[in-house]
């Protein structure tokens, strides 16, 4: 079960197709707009009713560009989804109802795990960013850096309060239709459980906190499902036509004028001598010219390679895939844990420095292009720590544990699930 951007579901593809193929049967819970990637997977599909973009692309998702980006933002995301997420719920119960463990994604455990407790279903956290709090750096969803042992972890129970309230609305209606007492209140609602939380992102890229508690584990990335296996023929012809592109996209954020931004980058491109390949996203980019190619949305396994360098917001995802290919990066940073994630890329130097999307300018991207492409640093650092990448395997932690939570139901009682009270 996962809930938000493109970001937010892509790896969940790729790993229920190794569960498929480890002899289990798996349902991708999430938006419907989602469905087309699980083509070919063998996993199954159950749509949310609620649409990202679509909910981005209102007058309340608009006014999300009025806020700065760290606290500020992240209130208004919060209030935003407190109102989004009882829409939502009836799905999750009908989902669960035909399920044996529920494998819940960050953006919507806390529902999850209320769920599969009235239900009595095993479950197990996926998260896709480092989420737990940590003295060694400062909450992903806050940009990230440090504000100290003590601040950092303030910060992030600060985190965790806050996606808590995003639930609230719906955690007391969801317990009495299951059956269950209501959550307790005050300190004692704090002793929440020590559930495992496996994490889907490289211990080359973020270790393993020091801090953690057991049961908070790294496995290394969960890689998309790609059921297509070439480039489209245009996108083909413009790569074989002149030297390696560099890429520009933003996935699923989005601006408020794209065409300025756009042009921006076109022009920043041409300054430091590059073709460029323009994703249009979200944000709604396009770019003209014989040196210029606007596509929609390719798979960044089989793009990212053959680029000379990959310009992108930093989400989870694309930072992901943009390690794997083993090329330099311009991180592009917008909102959330984006800012994080372009840190680290600039620490382990397959990035000069990161660059604010408020920053962005012609000027600006075209001198960090310049760097990035043209220095033997960022393309030697980054083609190492690609090879070392791929050469790890997340999926299998994940497999392992799935194995043992089958054995221990299998293993155990339990009590029937009647479903909801009343039935």
């Amino acid at each position: 079960m996962t809930a938000g951007s493109r970001g937010d579901v892509a790896p969940f593809t790729g790993l229920g197709h190794a569960l498929v193929r480890a002899g289990h049967e798996v349902t991708l819970v999430t938006h419907a707009r989602f469905a087309p990637l699980v083509t070919g997977s063998g996993v199954g599909f159950h749509p949310l009713p609620l649409d990202p973009r679509a909910e981005l692309e209102s007058e309340r998702g608009r006014g999300l560009h009025r806020s700065s980006t760290g606290p500020g933002k992240l209130l208004r995301v919060g209030r935003m989804a407190r109102a989004l997420v009882g829409r939502m719920t009836d799905d999750l119960l009908t989902a669960a109802r035909d399920s044996d463990a529920l494998l819940l994604s960050a953006s919507l455990a806390p529902l999850g795990h209320v769920i599969a407790e009235g239900m009595s279903l095993p479950s197990l956290g996926l998260a896709l960013q480092p989420i737990a709090p940590t003295r060694e750096f400062a909450p992903p969803m806050l940009g990230g850096g440090s504000w100290g042992a003590v601040g950092n972890r303030l910060a992030a129970h600060g985190v965790d309060l806050a996606v808590e309230q995003i639930f609230a609305p719906v955690v007391p209606t969801v317990r009495d239709r299951l059956g269950l007492p209501a959550a307790p209140r005050g300190l004692s609602a704090r002793r929440r459980p020590a559930r495992p939380v496996l994490h889907g992102f490289s211990p080359l890229v973020v270790p393993r906190p020091r801090d953690w508690r057991t049961g908070l584990d790294v496995t290394g990335y969960w890689w998309p499902y790609d059921h297509e296996r070439r480039l489209p023929a245009a996108l083909r012809d413009f790569l074989d036509a002149g030297p390696p592109p560099v890429f520009v996209g933003l996935g699923s954020a989005t601006v408020p004028d794209p065409r300025r931004l756009s042009a921006e980058i076109v022009r920043a491109l041409r300054r430091a001598g590059l073709r460029g390949v323009i994703q249009r996203g979200w944000a709604g980019l396009a770019a003209d010219g014989d040196d210029m190619l606007t596509v929609d949305d390719v798979p960044h396994a089989l793009l990212f390679p053959e680029t000379a360098a990959v310009v992108h917001h930093c989400g989870a995802g694309t930072t992901a895939a943009g390690v794997r290919a083993g090329v330099p990066a311009v991180p592009v940073p917008v909102q959330f844990d984006e800012a994080f994630w372009a840190g680290r890329l600039v620490a382990l130097g397959v990035a000069p420095a990161a660059l604010p999307l408020r920053r962005l300018t012609a000027d600006t991207l075209a001198a960090a292009l310049v760097r990035a492409t043209r220095s033997p640093g960022h393309r030697e650092r980054a083609r190492e720590l690609g090879a070392r990448v791929r050469a790890e395997d997340g999926m299998r932690p994940v497999v392992e544990a799935v194995a043992r939570l089958a054995a221990g139901r299998a293993g155990g009682t339990g009590r029937d699930r009647e479903g909801e009270r009343g039935r």
